[in-house]
Formats: structure tokens, sequence, C-alpha cells
């Protein structure tokens, strides 16, 4: 599987993909047009006019996927599918609603590239368990496209030691899952994305990221690591 998962959109300073541009390019190679999914978020006409622009400037073309009247026969002929960010659990809800889980699972596995942005990160994950985000809607599982082996916490926020909050912070949230669940959970900060392929996790962007586990202390992850060892499990098989 080819996968480009972003943990944000933007990040501070920057515009719109501006800082993952490089590895985007990189990540699809020779591909032309790619399918956008833009479910995350209610507006998709306004959503796809900013990914199509943004996605020209780099040389490709866009086309989303919301248009389609057969939206699973779309993805079967799709080049490559960028999944954008929003509401985790409203995205999810529509991918079951579209019924394209298993459609846009089987391509992946078949090596079609993925790239995740947030909440389009998130549901590469076995499930959206970890995400960051509030259930505006309710789908009819948190079971999510499993194209990874463990979970993944986009905009990964560390603690201020000079807060005053006092609700728990990402770590202690993310320690909570793993009190119920025993999935790792690759916790990435903004700037940060994941590049797996050829069955290697590799750590790329801007920022680290930290690697949670049942029964483990947090483990801090920079740029250029491989992160396979630390995640302790196999891919699972399709």
């Amino acid at each position: 599987m080819q996968l480009l998962l972003i943990s944000s959109s933007t990040v501070h300073g920057s515009g719109y993909l501006d800082h993952a541009e490089t590895e985007i390019r990189d990540f699809l190679g020779d591909v032309k047009r790619v399918l956008f999914v833009p479910f995350a978020l209610r507006d998709h006409e306004t959503y796809t006019a900013s990914a199509q622009q943004r996605f020209a400037k780099m040389g490709y073309e866009l086309a989303s996927i919301h248009t389609a009247t057969n939206p699973a026969q779309v993805v079967k002929y799709a080049e490559a599918i960028f999944i954008g960010g929003g509401n985790t659990f409203r995205l999810l809800k529509a991918l079951y609603d579209h019924n394209l889980i298993d459609s846009i699972r089987r391509r992946i596995t078949d090596g079609m590239p993925y790239i995740g942005s947030s909440a389009g990160s998130n549901v590469a994950g076995p499930t959206i368990k970890t995400t960051n985000d509030m259930p505006i809607v309710e789908p009819p599982s948190f079971d999510a496209l499993n194209l990874v082996w463990f979970q993944i916490n986009p905009h990964y926020l560390d603690a201020d030691p000079n807060s005053t909050h006092m609700g728990e912070t990402r770590e202690q949230r993310l320690l909570q899952f793993l009190e119920e669940n025993s999935t790792p959970v690759a916790a990435i900060r903004e700037g940060a994305m994941l590049r797996i392929q050829d069955g290697v996790t590799i750590l790329k962007g801007s920022s680290g990221a930290r690697i949670f586990r049942q029964g483990l202390e947090p483990v801090e992850t920079v740029p250029g690591d491989q992160l396979d060892a630390l995640l302790q499990l196999a891919p699972p098989t399709a």
C-alpha cells in the first residue's frame, strides 16, 4: 500500500497544503488525476473548489466524488485518492452512506495511492476512536478504512505547562484510550506526516510524533524515523 497521512492541511504561517507540497509531488509521481473526497465538511462545492485550485498549482487535475452518481464506481477507476480534513464523524458516516469503505480499501490494498489530511488521516486507521472531533453525527460504526494497523491522532498538541485549563490533556486522553484498547497510537503534530510505502512507515515533515503503546511510556520520534518497530505490530493481511 502507498499512503501519505498528513496531520493537518495547514500549519501556522503557510497556506493550504503548502507545507506538504514537496512530499505530495514526490508521493504521487506520474499520477495526473486525483479523486477528492470532501465529505468531512458540509459545503462540498466550496471545499472542492479550494482543493482543485491547490492541486492545479501542483500540476494535478482533481475531481470530487460528491458529483458522481455512483461513487463506488468512480473509486474503482481512480488513479489516486485524497480525503480532506474536517469532522471525522461526518466523514466516516458519509463513507458508510455511500458504500465506500470496502471499495476504497480494496483499491488501496491493490496499490492506489492514498493521501489523507486530518480527518482523512484519521479514517485510515482501524477505528476513529482517537479523533479529536465531536460526534456531530452518528456513523453506523467507529470502524474505519483499516489501511494501517495502528490508530492515528492528528493535530497532536503538547500540554502547556503554564496553562490553567483543568480538562484532560491530549496525552491523558490517549492514555485513557489505551486503558481500554491495545492498539498503538501514532500521535502526529501539525507539520508532520506519515509515509507508508513498500511496507515501511516513515515520519516525514517538519515536526515530530509521539508513539503511545499500552503499558509503556510514550516515545518521541523525529522526521526521518522509521516507526514500524516502535508500533510493534505487523500490518494486517488483506
